[in-house]
Parts: C-alpha cells; sequence; structure tokens
C-alpha cells in the first residue's frame, strides 16, 4: 500500500503541525523529527478536522464505545473480542480522520474501513502488544518477589488491612511502589512502540513488527513534542471530565483527530 502523502486541511485549517521543517522527499521509515511546538498544534489539528463534521464524529465515537462495552459484557469470548478489535475499529476512524483531511466526507463506515485485508495485520499488532504487556507484568512481578520474597508478598495479598501493623503497610507499599517503578520503566518504550503502529500498517502498508519499530524510532526522535502533546492530553481530559464526563463526547472525537495529526506530520512525505 503506498505511503499516506499529504493534502491540504479542511478549509479553514492553517496548516500548523504539517509545516515541513526539513528538505522534501519521502518520509524515512522512522518518520520526521519535528520541533515541541508540534505537539500543542497536532490538538488545534485534530479540532479542525473533527470541526469538519463535528455531528458524525460524535456518533461514530459513541457506536464505537457501544461496541466495546457490549463485546466486553460477553463473558471470556466478548472481552477477548473487544480487546483485539479495539485497535481494529479505533484504526478505522484514523482513517476517517485522513479523508476528512483530504476533503472527503466522514461516513459510518469509517468505523468498520479496517474489516479488510487489513484486519489481520491488525488483530497480530493487538496480540503482539497485549502479549508484550503480559511479559511487563510478568517481569515487574517476578522482580517485587526477588525483592521481597514470595511468602511475604503472598502474605501481604491476603492480610486484612485494618488489622496489618505499620511494618506490613510500608512493605506493601515499597513492594507496591517498585511494582510500578518497573511497569513503568518496561512500560514507556512498550506504548512508544505501539503508539503509530496501528496507523502504520494501515495507512502506510507497514508489516506489524516494522511498524513497531518504525513507531519507536519515531517516538524517540519526537519526545519533546510528544511530551507537549501528552501535557495537554493530561489539562484537557481533566475539562472533559470535570462536566460529569460529558466533556469526552468531544474530546475523543478530537484526540483521534490529533493523533492522525501527530502520524501525518512525522509520517507523511514532503
Amino acid at each position: 500500500m503506498p505511503a499516506d502523502t499529504p493534502t491540504s486541511l479542511p478549509p479553514g485549517a492553517s496548516g500548523g503541525a504539517f509545516e515541513p521543517n526539513l528538505s522534501g522527499g519521502v518520509a524515512p521509515s522512522g518518520g520526521w523529527s519535528v520541533g515541541a511546538s508540534h505537539g500543542a498544534t497536532w490538538w488545534s489539528d485534530g479540532w479542525r478536522i473533527f470541526a469538519a463534521a463535528p455531528w458524525l464524529w460524535i456518533g461514530m465515537t459513541l457506536l464505537f464505545v457501544v461496541l466495546m462495552i457490549v463485546l466486553a459484557m460477553i463473558p471470556i469470548v466478548g472481552h477477548i473480542a473487544s480487546t483485539l478489535l479495539y485497535p481494529v475499529m479505533g484504526t478505522g476512524l484514523l482513517v476517517g480522520a485522513r479523508d476528512v483531511d483530504r476533503h472527503q466526507p466522514l461516513k459510518f463506515e469509517h468505523l468498520f474501513s479496517c474489516f479488510d485485508k487489513r484486519i489481520g495485520p491488525l488483530l497480530l499488532v493487538a496480540v503482539i502488544y497485549i502479549a508484550a504487556w503480559f511479559v511487563v507484568w510478568l517481569v515487574a512481578a517476578g522482580i517485587c518477589v526477588l525483592v521481597f520474597g514470595l511468602g511475604t508478598l503472598s502474605s501481604l495479598l491476603q492480610m486484612d488491612a485494618s488489622g496489618a501493623n505499620l511494618d506490613l503497610l510500608l512493605t506493601f507499599g515499597l513492594a507496591a511502589l517498585v511494582f510500578l517503578l518497573v511497569v513503568l520503566v518496561l512500560g514507556t518504550p512498550l506504548v512508544m512502540a505501539y503508539w503509530f503502529a496501528p496507523p502504520l500498517v494501515a495507512l502506510r502498508g507497514d508489516a506489524p513488527i516494522d511498524a513497531f519499530k518504525a513507531s519507536f524510532h519515531a517516538s524517540v526522535r519526537n519526545v519533546p513534542p510528544l511530551m507537549i502533546y501528552g501535557l495537554v492530553f493530561i489539562g484537557l481530559a481533566i475539562l472533559a471530565t470535570i462536566p460529569f464526563g460529558l466533556g469526552w463526547i468531544v474530546f475523543a472525537p478530537v484526540f483521534v483527530g490529533s493523533v492522525y495529526a501527530s502520524y501525518r506530520d512525522i509520517f507523511g512525505d514532503r
């Protein structure tokens, strides 16, 4: 599948994060390196993509959430299906963002647009990501066992917190801290490897392993803008949560548009 090529934003867009900062040409496999300010501009570009068809974006996002919840309510099989299909349908929304950016109409069908030859590679991406997280949790648990001992951890997990003494509570807190630190250290590069992997598979045609590698390299090259992007995400997520979580109805599709904006800025040809 050919690489995703740059086109203009919806009417009224300034271009923002899509202004090239390097010489023109085909994007390298690991993506371009962009300035830190682009991390904030991705959000404004995400808003412009959302504003091109706001009601349809909201409807698609709500349908996506409802489908995931319904699947997750089905014991075992449904939970597995929702976990695996999440990136497939989520990437379908990114396809919709790309088409809106190309002045093409957004359709409900975009939500299911990756149920074609791309579904196999996207499912493989999901399986690899889930398996990698399982390994991270096992490693973190193993380190805690080595540090505190299996017997100590077992007693901590089985104890009644109301009757625990201070030493046990301190040990439990320290074990939890070690566990979280290990998960953070090992999980951060995993998230970096996954962040752009689904759109690289669906929009650029990368193989799953190649997509993970390219995503990781691009994330390493763009730590400053991704940090700015993450800080803005936290702020907007807090604001969206304040009115009983209703702000997420708008924030979620804007987030989809911002993810596509970051992908296009880093991996788009110039």
